[in-house]
């Protein structure tokens, strides 16, 4: 699996917001726009806390595990692997939330005289910083949990080097 890119990242975020403003706008034309819940944001900050602590807690054990202090656990290959899923997809969402409720608090802003528009656009304001803190809880897990390249010593006949990822 690879790195996630931020500018992949961007890229989904702003084509989600465009998409958003098009379809709150159409629907806002019927009278159908819809109530953004106030559970939104704090949904999204417990799933950036849980990403948040899953990152942390992986790097206090793999630094226990590089410094050797006695009675480090080791870490479970396949837990490693589902917190890695977990962040590429955290990350992912997180993206596209961010976007889609930008998009329907730049919809909101044109017109905050209507009523009930100006608590609507705070709370799509909240949720899309809360998305953007899941994202980079998501990023912070997956870069814990980045693999070193392996040494040429210890690659098969067949197998090339894989080249380093670089970090930020």
């Amino acid at each position: 699996m690879r790195p996630t890119r931020l500018s992949v990242l961007l890229g989904l975020a702003l084509a989600v917001l465009v998409v958003s403003v098009g379809i709150t706008r159409a629907l806002d034309a019927y009278g159908l726009l819809p109530i953004v819940p106030r559970s939104a944001p704090v949904t999204l900050l417990f799933l950036a806390t849980v990403v948040l602590g899953a990152g942390v807690s992986f790097r206090s054990r793999l630094r226990q595990l590089r410094e050797r202090v006695p009675g480090a656990r080791p870490v479970n290959p396949l837990m490693a692997a589902r917190a890695a899923v977990l962040a590429k997809a955290s990350s992912l969402v997180g993206a596209v939330v961010a976007g889609w409720y930008g998009g329907y608090a730049l919809h909101l802003l044109t017109d905050l005289q209507a009523a009930g528009r100006r608590e609507q656009a705070v709370i799509c304001a909240i949720s899309a910083a809360s998305a953007l803190l899941l994202v980079a809880a998501a990023l912070f897990l997956e870069r814990v949990l980045r693999l070193p390249p392996t040494p040429p010593e210890e690659l098969e006949e067949d197998q090339e080097p894989e080249p380093p990822i670089p970090h930020p």
